[in-house]
């Protein structure tokens, strides 16, 4: 999903330099070849958030206010898997006939199979994905339409190559180090779970610890907090939620429709010991109201912004960027908040006992007969 238009879908990367405009040279020294030029191997590059064929990486067209805003473009020639198939079926049957035989050794399927790929790709379109990004100079921070591992991993050394540094992408591990100085790994495993029996996970899991404090302080609170410049939103979480624990048994559960966040199957899951993994947020600061679908690794997915006024692109761009701007700060606000606590010798051992007693009220187990 593109950020010009519609809702989006990112994640967030810290960068290690301040940029400013004149990192337009870079994308426009590593813009994509010619389409024209595809042929047996791929292509990649950049291009502009107008459209993929778009090579002419300018300020015009690229800068909009503190951002910039391109795509990372990759083109290769593919031949559909069933019509390989039909393809290769045909030759195989003239090779039979040929050979006067009824099956044929593998490595001459393997070569039938490469001959008829190499006759059909020349006359194959072109198969064309990207990697929306925007560079947020005035946060030093780059946000990318990279959802998956093997995005992250693509676009990481294709940015250090245009950039010149590495975009540390952003996590509640990376968050919780940039912003509060605190080591994950130095913070002791914990289980919300009010049945003793079960043994805490092995390693911290801060993202479904904060996200599962999160559900506790808006059934306690009622979802009223302030963001950094001091101003009051609100939040709510809605379905699908996910819940997640390792060690036997289900590790994953997934509840959809009604009130899954009400249901008695919740409260099963929380008091068996699952966190919370990935539920719909809501939040609202005056009359805007954001929502989208989070990740306990702060992967943020069909972000719905406002409507916004205007009208003209380059300002339409920039009002869109300060909305997501505004739900991934609210984001971050709550997780500044949740470390505060956590780190607090004084005042997390009594949220701990306070959430266990909440899981035994919501997820009661039914006495034996």
């Amino acid at each position: 999903m593109a950020f010009d238009s519609g809702s989006v879908s990112f994640r967030l990367f810290y960068l290690q330099h301040s940029y400013d405009s004149g990192l337009i040279d870079g994308f426009a020294q590593h813009a994509a070849p010619p389409i024209s030029s595809l042929n047996r191997d791929p292509i990649s590059g950049w291009v502009t958030g107008r459209h993929l064929f778009d090579r002419e990486i300018t300020e015009e067209k690229c800068l909009f206010g503190p951002y910039l805003h391109a795509q990372f473009m990759r083109a290769e020639k593919k031949v559909p898997a069933s019509l390989l198939r039909a393809y290769v079926k045909m030759e195989e049957d003239v090779e039979l006939r040929a050979r006067e035989s009824e099956y044929l050794p593998r490595a001459v399927k393997a070569e039938v199979k490469q001959r008829v790929t190499e006759s059909l790709l020349p006359g194959m379109p072109p198969t064309l994905t990207s990697i929306p990004v925007v560079v947020d100079f005035r946060n030093d921070m780059l946000l990318a339409g990279a959802m998956s591992d093997k995005q992250i991993d693509t676009l990481s050394p294709v940015f250090k190559e245009t950039a010149g540094t590495l975009p540390i992408l952003l996590t509640p591990e990376t968050a919780a180090i940039r912003r509060k100085q605190i080591n994950a790994n130095d913070l002791e495993p914990v289980s919300f779970s009010p049945d003793t029996a079960l043994v805490p996970p092995n390693e911290c899991t801060l993202g479904m610890d904060f996200f599962t404090w999160l559900w506790f302080i808006w059934e306690k609170e009622g979802g009223v907090f302030h963001l950094p410049d001091g101003r009051e939103a609100g939040f709510m979480l809605e379905g699908p939620i996910t819940f997640f624990r390792e060690g036997q048994g289900a590790h994953e559960a997934v509840l959809r429709k009604g009130t899954p966040l009400n249901s008695r199957e919740a409260g099963t899951a929380l008091y068996c010991g699952k966190k919370l993994k990935r539920a719909k947020v809501v939040i609202a600061q005056n009359d805007n109201v954001f929502s989208a679908t989070l990740d306990s690794d702060f992967a943020f997915r069909s972000l719905k912004l406002p409507k916004g006024e205007q009208a003209e692109p380059a300002g339409k761009f920039e009002e869109r960027m300060l909305f997501v701007e505004t739900f991934w700060t609210a984001w971050l606000a709550l997780f500044d908040r949740f470390l505060d606590l956590r780190t607090d010798p004084a005042r997390w051992p009594d949220t701990l006992e306070a959430m266990r007693q909440w899981i035994a009220r919501i997820g009661e187990q039914p006495s034996e007969e």
